[in-house]
């Protein structure tokens, strides 16, 4: 017997939803108006006397075959009727619904609010042996507490056979996933690791697994060479058969990694896997419009979008095992459907999930149908999270929340149009703003204790648009509306996060703006609360160093585990040179060091031809260096540049040049896009010159998080710059020997990276790093290169 449970509320809302996507304000609601909406609730059952029962737990289980399918909830209220000579029926059951919209507005109540009453009036009709009941829907306008009330009496009869047509569909979807899964489980079985282990693989694979088994969290530090994506995709995949895991989130932060994921489920399904994966695309650009508009009276995949998505979901879940892109766009078109919205739905039938971090860890987008569970019970998912280095600014970033005064303006002068009541609250928020900013005359910044009276008028704010969205939607400035409305709601929901780690400021921009930040600079409790809807979480990079630092910022758990997986190939076939008589220091920052440096770039090239990379810490050095290879040249070498915003065709055309030649000298980003997620194997790279400690640039906000460590006993300096810094040295320098076969030269150059405090960050494989100067480097490199030569004459 298969045992299932599902809420009365997610089986309605899945099996009956119907209509348009609404670009309304339905989104993630504040935690002030979901408070709003509890208290009503309270409010309204109190008011109701003794004869009303609030909060009435049901549960009713149906058995069909070898499946059993208990229904549970609770009803708001049981009205007691049999005292009252005038009621139609014994009992009434009130589903109760807090609304921001007008009440004449409301016709009729919503197909899914009386759904669930029905729900409950079925079950307690059952256990109380009646022959009918009535249901009542109940809706209250959380500003004026005005009511509105639909009431329905039905035969026991008729909401049987009701019942019954609803468990009918969801019997025939209970019963498409169970033969999945028994069909996937029996092809993991017998699957065995698609190749040969490579050194280290192997001991990362059992690793992972009995972190899956234990319930824990991994970090893996391991080079590239060794598969690291095979090897915790496999031993999760083999977790399913085991009943360990129901669900496997392959979690990226850039475009490019996700097909490494793809790829390796397709080597698997190769060797007879079946197992079902959804790549969610970005809404904006999965939407087949040349703009992206919401809007049903716009958007033709939004109107009624509803209506008709259980049908393209069905199909598509029953015929298809590679959910992309592409093949989401298919069925969204035949079936009139938002392709976005239909990915996210196909994931719910997925085995394996392959999307950007902020589908699990960004509160404002994040995977409700997973995430939103309020039972506090984890869900058997597994979280592989690669290129982890890249979560800790991402993280930071999606749990900090901005807010600029000169916005508000702009707001009030659309809105002072339409509405007296919410231009005075952006007035009252704007005058908090004012007092704020006087605090700041003569200062950068301010870390704020607090922003009470803000925060009060800003929630004031909030409830005067969710009225004005509800009575103006058809206005012709609605979108610029809407987004200011998201943007006061992103604020108010990230200010219930704020704790120990965060510092509230305020700054005067540059551009003369002023800004209040809710900056999270440790993000790690956060994410652990994400991480616990879970099982288990392996964090996996080529440059996860210190592991100490990524440990405390992403999970901070004594429990958490660490491996250093060691690299496979051959120290022979690449030298590491420390350059050690230049500096990229703001204050040495002159022609006269930049000839230096590109003194060292020539005689790099010139010692092996073939393609070099060149990493900078800025555009302006850049043009510096580029300036001058220019004006000094660098032989018939053919000498490229990153620019700033460049297009995926662009990038790609950059990148085809290195298979196409041996003679280029590139100048890129240290952090930016070349700099990770590339393969130039074998003759397509050979050398990647580092110039500097990629050390952040100075600002206000690196100051604040500098002396946030110093305060939280830890080195400022290194949690702010150093560790940060190094990383993207490490990431430019890995662009260099992709497999066993490759042969480079790495060359880091800046006097501090001899340095003891940088030399103990290395990894183990590169304490055979030697240093030099612009008089030796040549001579150093074509040993190295005539060695090479010999060995493979």
């Amino acid at each position: 017997m298969v045992d299932i449970s599902i809420s009365v509320r997610k089986l309605v809302e899945f099996i009956l939803r119907s209509g348009d996507i609404s670009d309304g304000s339905s989104g993630t609601l504040s935690k002030e108006a979901m408070n709003a909406g509890s208290r009503i609730h309270r409010k309204l059952q109190k008011m109701a006397g003794s004869y009303y029962d609030a909060e009435v737990s049901l549960k009713h289980a149906v058995t069909r075959e070898d499946i059993c399918l208990v229904v549970e909830g609770r009803a708001d209220g049981i009205i007691d009727q049999r005292s009252n000579k005038n009621a139609d029926t014994d009992y009434m059951i009130d589903e109760i619904k807090g609304v921001y919209r007008k009440l004449d507005d409301i016709e009729e109540p919503e197909t899914v609010h009386l759904a669930q009453a029905k729900c409950y009036a079925y079950i307690w009709a059952l256990k109380n042996k009646l022959k009918d009941i009535s249901v009542q829907v109940t809706y209250v306008n959380l500003e004026s507490e005005e009511i509105k009330r639909f009431s329905e009496l039905y035969t026991v009869g008729e909401l049987e056979q009701w019942y019954t047509e609803l468990m009918d569909k969801m019997f025939m979807w209970i019963k498409l996933a169970l033969e999945h899964s028994k069909e996937r489980n029996s092809s993991i079985e017998n699957l065995e690791f698609p190749y040969s282990y490579r050194k280290g693989q192997k001991d990362m694979a059992a690793c992972v697994y009995n972190t899956i088994k234990n319930g824990e969290h991994l970090f893996v530090q391991a080079p590239t060479g060794i598969g690291k994506t095979m090897a915790a995709i496999f031993p999760t995949v083999k977790s399913f058969a085991t009943g360990l895991t129901e669900k496997l989130f392959y979690l990226t932060a850039k475009t490019i990694a996700k097909s490494v994921a793809v790829n390796a489920f397709a080597v698997l399904r190769d060797k007879g896997l079946y197992f079902k994966t959804v790549i969610i695309t970005a809404k904006e650009k999965a939407c087949p419009l040349d703009e992206m508009n919401c809007d049903p009276e716009k958007c033709p995949y939004a109107k009624g979008h509803y209506d008709r998505v259980n049908n393209a979901l069905y199909e598509m879940v029953k015929n298809e095992n590679v959910i992309d892109r592409d093949c989401v766009a298919g069925y969204a078109e035949r079936y009139k459907v938002c392709p976005f919205e239909l990915s996210l739905d196909a994931s719910l039938f997925a085995d394996g999930i392959i999307c950007d971090y902020n589908y699990v860890f960004d509160p404002r987008v994040n995977l409700k149908r997973f995430f939103a569970k309020d039972d506090g019970q984890a869900g058997k998912y597994v979280f592989l999270v690669d290129e982890a280095h890249n979560l800790v600014d991402r993280a930071s970033s999606m749990y900090s929340a901005v807010l600029i005064k000169e916005d508000f303006l702009e707001a009030k002068k659309i809105i002072k149009n339409y509405s007296v009541k919410t231009t005075r609250a952006i007035d009252r928020c704007n005058r908090e703003f004012l007092a704020l900013k006087r605090q700041l005359v003569g200062l950068d910044y301010m870390e704020l204790a607090s922003i009470g009276d803000l925060e009060f008028a800003l929630m004031n704010l909030y409830s005067a648009l969710e009225t004005f969205l509800e009575d103006h939607r058809h206005i012709k400035e609605r979108k610029e509306v809407m987004e200011f409305y998201f943007k006061i709601n992103t604020f108010l929901n990230i200010r219930d996060l704020v704790d120990e780690n965060y510092v509230i400021y305020d700054e005067l921009l540059s551009d003369g703006r002023f800004m209040v930040k809710l900056y999270c600079i440790k993000p790690s409790a956060n994410l652990s609360l994400c991480m616990s809807r879970g099982i288990a979480t392996v964090f996996f990079s080529a440059t996860i160093l210190p592991v100490k630092y990524y440990k405390e910022m992403l999970s901070d758990s004594e429990s958490d585990r660490a491996i250093y997986i060691p690299s496979p190939f051959d120290r022979e076939k690449r030298r590491i040179l420390l350059g050690r008589d230049v500096t990229t220091r703001y204050n040495r920052r002159n022609k006269n060091e930049y000839l230096h440096i590109f003194e060292y770039i020539r005689k790099i090239v010139d010692a092996h031809k073939g393609n070099y990379m060149v990493f900078v810490p800025s555009y302006n050095m850049l043009e510096k260096l580029y300036d001058i290879t220019e004006e000094e040249g660098v032989g018939d070498y053919h000498v490229m540049t990153q620019s700033p915003a460049m297009t995926e065709t662009e990038r790609e055309e950059f990148l085809e040049e290195f298979d196409r030649r041996n003679d280029i000298l590139a100048f890129c980003i240290m952090g930016g896009i070349f700099s990770e997620g590339i393969d130039l194997t074998g003759e397509s790279l050979v050398g990647a010159v580092v110039v500097g400690p990629g050390l952040p640039q100075v600002c206000n906000e690196r100051q604040i998080q500098m002396d946030f460590f110093d305060r939280n006993g830890r080195d400022g300096f290194r949690y702010t710059y150093q560790y940060p810094g190094i990383n993207k040295v490490f990431q430019a320098a890995g662009r260099v020997i992709r497999t066993e076969k490759d042969m480079g030269v790495i060359a880091l150059l800046d006097e501090r990276f001899a340095y003891r405090e940088y030399t103990e960050l290395f990894p183990i494989e590169w304490n055979d790093h030697l240093t030099c100067n612009r008089e030796n480097v040549r001579r150093l490199l074509e040993n190295f290169w005539d060695k090479y030569n010999r060995d493979n004459s």
